[in-house]
């Protein structure tokens, strides 16, 4: 050994040995190569490092490695001279189109060296090849005169090489590779050094076996984490949806093969949820978000530069399995949340149901009560009216009493059909004509408010099964409330439709609008936001007890400052319900 550091130390090949920490024997190399292996690096990475410390302990010119992985056949080379530098070559890629993959070493107008490939992974065969005792390697000191083909074989091996060692090594029992080292100066080689290196060779492809295992289990790691904090962050109750998808975004970076360069974003519903300090970059690897079979948005990974570990391809096809895994875990987040929304309104549907049940049963009873008496209070003043030689002022008093009273009587008959006390007495009844008859009454109103009233009546409306006399009082409810919001004029719309198995009335405003919370309260029971003696709160409640006692339904939409539009639809055959309370 001594003999063979000596006979490098002539050659330049002492480099390791100047008091630089660095290993100065072979064995130290394949040492090094092994830790090299064992943080898991990316690749290329990996190959930088494995081919500039052989580079600088052999002294030779340029190495060449050559792999077929189970998924790719590749060359990757180093040179020393005229400046440090790398070349990795795809040699053929199964997941490309056509799935073809190239004999390992197969490269146009290298015939020799081909052959020469081959022999080494297969064992030599009759060619006059320079052969180790192992017969695993192949040296030369002339590349030239040995390959044959004077000045194109020399050419093809790249600046002339004229010395040539080449050593084949397995990683496993699918994966054989050569290694290559390559002088500029003829006779470089012995054949000592190569059975040398030849060990070497094995102990490198040991290190390939487990940097891609290191490598391929820190990223499954990376994976697996990611998940796991998705899963984390979802279970969080007092985290709205919109603080879920923020975290989840911050957790994609990091289980990406280059964090470093990563970026990511969630788009959803038309809100972006990007990472911080989020930019595009020239690669993007994105999945869709679907919710209930339908896009909602997209899950995007960006790699914000370009890097050498991409001429592999740049993303991994794991992470694309990653990345289709994060959207539809935030489709289930999706769907949960929007769950939890829904039963939480269906509980406020079923306490306000509830809530008007009671206020049902005290309002017919309360109703009942006070109809006996406000009739003997009605019937009394009108006959007092009539006595003769009654004075102006107490006749002034006893109106009011009959005016006063007559509207208390509309309110106990307003209390009872919202408790649906009073029969109903169904009809065939054309919407269109209750439209028109109720218009009737109302349009000197509008008249006199400053307000633009527009029908628009689809003719050839389904006759519906209905009590006549109550629609009136739906539509006159929603027109005074309408008008009511228009305290300066403005425009009313009065529409009807023909559904598929409903007919509609529309009424539209331009009015001031309500707030969410107003328009979630304005069906309840002495509910109003007007004045002491400008509403009961009842009109609506009545509209609302009307329409569902036919078997219809009444739908909302206000926004402040823009107006509201009540929508009624009643069935027409009265078999079910005709839609969904807004």
């Amino acid at each position: 050994m001594a003999a063979k550091l000596k006979r490098q130390g002539s050659k330049g090949r002492t480099a390791f040995a100047r008091g630089t920490g660095q290993p100065n024997t072979l064995s130290g190399v394949a040492r090094r190569v092994l830790r090299y292996a064992n943080r898991g690096l990316p690749r290329v990475d990996f190959l930088r490092r494995v081919s500039k410390v052989l580079m600088e302990f052999s002294g030779c010119d340029a190495v060449e490695l050559r792999l077929k992985d189970p998924e790719l056949q590749y060359s990757w080379e180093a040179f020393r001279r005229p400046r440090e530098s790398f070349r990795f070559t795809i040699l053929g890629n199964p997941r490309t189109a056509g799935g073809q993959a190239e004999k390992l070493g197969a490269r146009q107008g290298r015939a020799s060296l081909d052959h020469l490939y081959q022999d080494v992974l297969r064992g030599p065969s009759k060619r006059t090849w320079s052969f180790s005792a192992s017969q695993r390697s192949f040296w030369t000191g002339d590349a030239h005169k040995s390959l044959g083909g004077g000045d194109a074989a020399g050419a093809a091996l790249g600046e002339m090489h004229r010395s040539l060692a080449v050593m084949r090594f397995a990683v496993d029992d699918r994966t054989a590779g050569l290694l290559q080292l390559k002088s500029l100066r003829p006779g470089y080689f012995t054949r000592e050094e190569v059975e040398s290196y030849e060990g070497f060779a094995q102990t490198l492809g040991q290190a390939i076996a487990n940097r891609r295992g290191q490598w391929a289990l820190r990223e499954r790691v990376k994976e697996l984490t990611c998940l796991y904090g998705i899963a984390q962050v979802a279970l969080q109750p007092r985290l709205t949806l919109e603080g879920i998808l923020q975290s989840i975004a911050e957790l994609l970076p990091p289980a990406w093969q280059y964090p470093e360069i990563t970026t990511a974003r969630i788009l959803l519903d038309g809100h972006a949820y990007p990472t911080p300090d989020f930019r595009q970059g020239p690669h993007r690897q994105a999945a869709d978000i679907i919710v209930g079979g339908a896009r909602r948005g997209v899950v995007e990974v960006f790699y914000t530069r370009d890097k050498a570990g991409f001429v592999e391809g740049v993303f991994l096809k794991e992470e694309q399995s990653l990345i289709d895994t994060v959207a539809r875990e935030i489709s289930l987040v999706v769907e949960r949340r929007e769950a939890e929304i829904y039963k939480s309104k269906l509980l406020d549907q079923l306490r306000h149901a509830d809530r008007l049940a009671t206020i049902g049963q005290l309002a017919a009873g309360v109703a009942h009560e006070l109809n006996e008496p406000l009739a003997n209070i009605l019937g009394f003043a009108q006959l007092a009216k009539k006595e003769p030689d009654m004075p102006p002022t107490s006749a002034g008093d006893l109106e009011k009493i009959v005016k006063t009273s007559l509207h208390a009587r509309e309110i106990i008959h307003k209390l009872l059909v919202f408790s649906r006390q009073a029969p109903l007495q169904k009809t065939r009844v054309n919407l269109n004509q209750v439209v028109e008859e109720g218009l009737h009454f109302l349009e000197t109103r509008c008249e006199k408010a400053g307000i633009e009233l527009v029908r628009s009546l689809q003719p050839n409306l389904p006759e519906i099964s209905a009590d006549p006399s109550e629609l009136q009082q739906v539509l006159v409810n929603l027109v005074v409330n309408a008008l009511q919001a228009l305290p300066r004029g403005g425009k009313l719309t009065i529409e009807t439709h023909r559904g598929h198995d409903y007919v509609s009335l529309v009424v539209t405003d331009t009015g001031a609008g309500m707030t969410d919370d107003v328009k979630s309260k304005i069906f309840m029971p002495f509910f109003t936001t007007k004045g002491v003696d400008q509403g009961t709160g009842l009109g609506l409640a009545v509209v609302h007890g009307i329409v569902t006692s036919h078997g219809g339904v009444i739908q909302v939409q206000s926004e402040v400052g823009r107006g509201s539009r009540f929508e009624v639809r009643m069935p027409v055959n009265n078999s079910g319900k005709a839609g969904k309370n807004g």
